[in-house]
């Protein structure tokens, strides 16, 4: 996970990569702009961890997943992602036909004590993965009916409530599927010591996120939902989050080596495996505390991960013992939310994909430099789970896993020696009786920001880094993110060179979807846009600089000719206002930009320079403010020249616009 400005995404399916900040992607920004003139934005898709392979199929057969195959695919294969991206290590695991068949481990779990990766006593924190524990664990109530996949939360909740923002309620089905239509929030999600986490419910009532858009309409990513639906599990059971994991998934499991606690027990500890960073140094990171525990605390080996992946794809049963009956394990398997039947979506917690015409649910994970995927191929009992300990990890695992599945996994055909329990399927899981967004609708061409966002905080500053253009083609096809996506049916677009797919959707509140295999991406309105802003600033920039050295100048040069000023004094006032106004603005400006690419961390809060910082947008706004007042009045009394007062308006106007700028984006009001 990157948690620093910019773009703190966390664990997401969409994203899980870093996004430039605005001053890395100013250039990025004028390149936004420059479409409104002919050039094309070139800016890519944020890459999922098994890209769909396109629809052709492998030059050569697939082969057996037996333990000859995997390692020498493995031992072929990993090192040199290793060497690669300047990972120290890794471990992997793979289950086919109802057992493991293979493990292992590869570099070092712990750099300074020289400690290779073991499959059997490595931890690794696997970060979102375990969502699809905190989903488990909600399906075991469901089952129990403890819970109801499709009541309000807040029949759950007693110390705190969800806003009823719209008419239609949140659900546990929202929660899993990520349509709850929560905003995203990174600012303050991790601690630096067990000390310094509250209480589950405290945290969720204290950081209440907003609710952006109507529920169950449009996925977007959410750890707050996530970690909602485990309090929701901790609440109903009466027992905390990770004691109720240990007992009812963990141990049932025989995952011995595998712990939802923060910090790892003391028992578990000398098999902790540490993350570095990825820039060649290996400066190993600190153990971060999670804040939202359900959504991304749990540390587990390779081989324990082997076993979950052995139950879920045995519709719930190890051996001789059951985490779920088959009929909530095929519930929970089945789809949940799709914004169109044609599209992946969401299975109760899993996410879904398309890997050489089959159906792959799983999930992957991005936390303290860790980065992990598990993926299941039901209709072939295939199972793969793999973990790095340095960020550029998902650079190696983006890379394997296609490699893997396009190597053991034949498109559209079972794996050799592998039960056939279910066709494959071209095309994703039809919907059924799963949530569906909004209507179809006809693409609008405009800017377009990720529908996972934020709206009422500081955070809502980085969608401008992080929006794309869209125009639509002669051909009726569209140019999106930098490709081309061909229209292929009706109201279905697929990229060109590739597979994924994209449709358009208009939300029950009126808001414009683009929405791909992946990720969803809203419409902007005007005002939001990088065109507008850009333009504002920069004219704001002009026109500040211009008084910043205009009037010492002018002071300056009447100085040197002796001259008495000619201009009222309540005029001066006015100007002299107006200008530390403009000098004030163009120091926020600078200073924030400096922020943003200064890579500072907000993990834990946002740091008290950027809060002292914010001191100054009220700031201008009161200059401005002031300034207007005085030019008003004194300019009853005695106009000075044409020019200056052409300039006062001009960069008085450009000041209101900085101000609008401040309040469009929540600069503010310390809005954390």
């Amino acid at each position: 996970m990157n948690t620093h400005l910019p773009r703190p995404v966390r664990r997401s399916p969409t994203r899980r990569r870093a996004v430039a900040g605005l001053a890395a992607s100013t250039a990025a920004v004028i390149t936004m702009i420059l479409p409104t003139v002919g050039v094309e934005l070139a800016a890519a898709t944020p890459a999922r961890p098994v890209p769909a392979s396109a629809p052709t199929a492998p030059a050569v057969r697939a082969e057996a997943a037996d333990a000859a195959h995997l390692k020498d695919f493995f031992d072929t294969a990993i090192p040199s992602q290793l060497a690669k991206y300047h990972v120290p290590g890794a471990t992997v695991s793979v289950v086919s036909a109802g057992k493991k068949v293979f493990s292992a481990g590869y570099g070092l779990a712990d750099v300074e004590d020289r400690t290779p990766f073991d499959p059997g006593t490595s931890l690794v924190r696997i970060a979102s993965v375990t969502k699809l524990f905190t989903a488990t664990a909600v399906m075991q109530l469901v089952q129990q009916g403890k819970l109801d996949l499709h009541a309000d939360v807040n029949h759950y909740l007693s110390s705190f409530r969800i806003p009823a923002t719209y008419p239609r309620p949140i659900t546990l089905d929202d929660l899993l599927s990520h349509t709850a239509g929560f905003e995203d929030r990174t600012i303050g999600i991790g601690a630096r010591s067990q000390q310094d986490v509250p209480p589950l419910g405290t945290y969720l009532a204290d950081h209440l996120p907003a609710r952006i858009r109507p529920p169950g309409e449009v996925s977007a990513y959410s750890n707050y939902g996530a970690a909602l639906a485990g309090y929701i599990v901790s609440q109903v059971s009466g027992e905390p989050y990770d004691e109720y994991v240990q007992r009812h998934v963990l141990d049932p499991l025989d995952m011995r080596h595998t712990t939802a606690s923060e910090p790892v027990p003391a028992a578990l500890a000398p098999g902790q495996a540490r993350s570095y960073d990825d820039d060649g140094s290996y400066r190993r990171r600190p153990f971060v505390f999670d804040e939202l525990a359900p959504d991304g605390s749990i540390s587990a080996t390779a081989d324990d991960m082997a076993n979950f992946m052995i139950a879920h794809l045995a519709d719930g049963r190890f051996g001789q013992t059951r985490i779920l009956d088959r009929a909530t394990a095929e519930l929970m398997h089945s789809r949940s939310f799709a914004a169109d039947p044609r599209l992946d979506g969401y299975a109760h917690g899993f996410e879904e994909q398309t890997v050489n015409g089959h159906r792959v649910i799983g999930h992957d994970g991005s936390w303290e430099g860790f980065q992990t995927a598990l993926l299941l191929v039901p209709d072939a009992g295939l199972g793969l789970f793999v973990s790095t300990n340095s960020p550029g990890g998902i650079d190696a695992v983006s890379e394997l896993l296609p490699a893997f599945f396009n190597r053991f996994l034949l498109f559209n055909r079972f794996l050799p020696g592998t039960p056939a329990a279910a066709g494959p399927r071209l095309d994703p899981q039809p919907a059924g009786q799963a949530g569906q967004a909004g209507r179809p609708s006809a693409p609008v061409p405009g800017f377009y920001q990720p529908a996972r966002h934020n709206a009422s905080t500081i955070e809502k500053v980085l969608t401008l880094t992080t929006s794309l253009r869209l125009s639509v083609r002669p051909d009726g096809g569209v140019s999106f993110a930098g490709r081309t996506w061909p229209r292929t049916g009706e109201g279905l677009y697929r990229q060109l060179g590739g597979s994924r797919r994209l449709v358009f959707v208009t939300g029950s509140d009126g808001a414009r979807y683009a929405v791909t295999d992946g990720p969803a991406y809203q419409l902007v309105p005007w005002p939001a846009t990088i065109p507008v802003n850009l333009a504002l600033l920069a004219a704001f920039a002009v026109l500040a600089v211009s008084a910043v050295l205009g009037l010492p100048l002018t002071a300056g040069v009447r100085r040197l000719r002796h001259r008495t000023p000619a201009v009222p004094r309540g005029s001066r006032t006015a100007r002299l206002l107006a200008t530390l106004a403009a000098g004030s603005g163009l120091l926020f400006v600078v200073l924030f930009l400096f922020v943003l690419i200064g890579d500072t961390s907000v993990l834990y809060g946002m740091p008290a320079r950027v809060r002292v910082l914010l001191v100054l947008p009220p700031l201008v706004a009161g200059l401005t403010i002031a300034a207007g007042i005085v030019s008003a009045r004194s300019w009853r009394r005695g106009r000075p020249g044409r020019f200056a007062r052409v300039h006062q308006v001009g960069l008085l106007s450009a000041l209101t616009g900085l101000c609008w700028f401040c309040q469009q984006w929540n600069l503010f009001g310390w809005q954390f």
